[in-house]
């Protein structure tokens, strides 16, 4: 035993290594929490999200009361005392309704909240706190049980500071598995392949654009797990490009690096190489982290129009932008004029207009200042 009379070494042991647990696996929390009010001779507990900025309450993990209990929680969570307290407070700090500074019999909270469903104390920790909520672990007893006695205070005390840890620990893996989604979503609705290689060369991502690429394998392959153009030339040119890139100073140092990845049969495509900044390359774990981005690119793939958004951008009318958009597409002045049903005269005059207004002298410069505004995304196929 360890003087607290509730719980052996071992079973704080193997209490503590549940609540490490909940880090990794964050349903196994209400388990845990049915632990530790176990232990606690608690009838009730749970998992509470103080929403502060709406200042109301809301439950996660959470066993043991009544489903009217937490509507009553909601409604009177501006006279819960031990909520107020909690925000002023540390991390772990524990709080229960029975201790000195809180007169439990005395409060309305008590009256209308606690004692109309059969809870006579309760105890209570914030485990972790932002300016938009406050998150805290609550056990509570019934009315059949005394309060909470200072053995089981002492247990509550030498637990929080575990299950704080455990929950911050928790919510950062959690931030970290939502920004790396959200990364991965972006970087898969982009036109372009895009490969992430660490610095030996080896491939440790690639989106569905280079996905594709590597399938249709006329220009490039993956050769234990390394990008190798088919070309004999592109891919010297590649390897010595991608060691550049790989170099410590490589960020700092690097300019531009473009090479050409011709197919077998025309085409190909613009491989784009980005060192990645990183301090971590000189650890155990350089070998297998990130080091080179590398785009790859083909010149001719067709991208979604931007539109009205690039009307905006230069002031240009409906006009002017239906007859760049029909030059754009490879027709002829004659035959923009004939689809458009325009005079030439006019599918002149709207591009001199353009010309003015885009900054350009001539249709090819026009053209090319179009393109460079598409976006690098693919056009969803519809639904089927």
């Amino acid at each position: 035993m360890i003087g607290l009379e509730v719980i052996s070494t071992e079973e704080l042991t193997n209490l503590i290594g549940s609540i490490y647990n909940c880090a990794l696996d964050p349903q196994r929390w209400q388990s845990t929490c049915q632990k530790i009010a176990e232990f606690s001779k608690s009838a009730a507990g749970g998992i509470f999200v103080h929403d502060l900025r709406n200042v109301q309450n809301k439950q996660s993990f959470a066993f043991g009361y009544q489903p009217e209990f937490f509507q009553m929680l909601k409604d009177h969570y501006a006279e819960n005392s031990m909520a107020a307290a909690n925000i002023d407070s540390n991390n772990g700090d524990l709080r229960a309704f029975s201790m000195e500074r809180y007169q439990l019999l005395e409060t309305r909270f008590f009256q209308e909240v606690l004692k109309p469903y059969g809870l006579q104390d309760m105890a209570c920790f914030p485990m972790i706190k932002t300016e938009e909520r406050m998150t805290s672990l609550h056990a509570s007893r019934s009315e059949n049980e005394p309060d909470f006695q200072q053995r089981d205070l002492t247990l509550f005390k030498i637990l929080s500071p575990h299950v704080c840890r455990a929950l911050a620990i928790s919510e950062m893996l959690d931030i970290r598995a939502i920004r790396s989604e959200m990364l991965e979503n972006t970087l898969n609705g982009l036109v372009a392949g895009v490969f992430l290689t660490a610095r030996d060369g080896h491939v440790v991502y690639l989106n569905h654009a280079a996905e594709c690429q590597i399938k249709m394998g006329n220009a490039i392959h993956l050769v234990n797990n390394r990008i190798v153009p088919t070309d004999l030339a592109a891919r010297n040119a590649l390897a010595k490009a991608m060691k550049e890139a790989a170099r410590d100073d490589a960020v700092r140092n690097m300019g531009e690096h473009f090479v050409a990845i011709p197919a077998g049969f025309g085409g190909g495509y613009v491989a784009t190489l980005l060192p990645i900044e990183s301090t971590q390359r000189h650890g155990i774990f350089a070998s297998f982290a990130a080091s080179v981005a590398v785009f790859m690119q083909d010149p001719v793939q067709a991208t979604c129009m931007p539109g009205e958004a690039f009307a905006k951008l230069h002031g240009l009318t409906g006009g002017e932008l239906r007859v760049l958009q029909a030059l754009s597409q490879g027709l002829s002045g004659t035959e923009a004029a004939d689809m458009l049903g325009i005079s030439e005269p006019t599918i002149r005059t709207h591009l001199q207009h353009i010309f003015s207004k885009t900054g350009t002298s001539k249709q090819l410069d026009l053209l090319q200042l179009l393109h460079h505004s598409t976006p690098p995304i693919r056009t969803l196929e519809p639904a089927h």
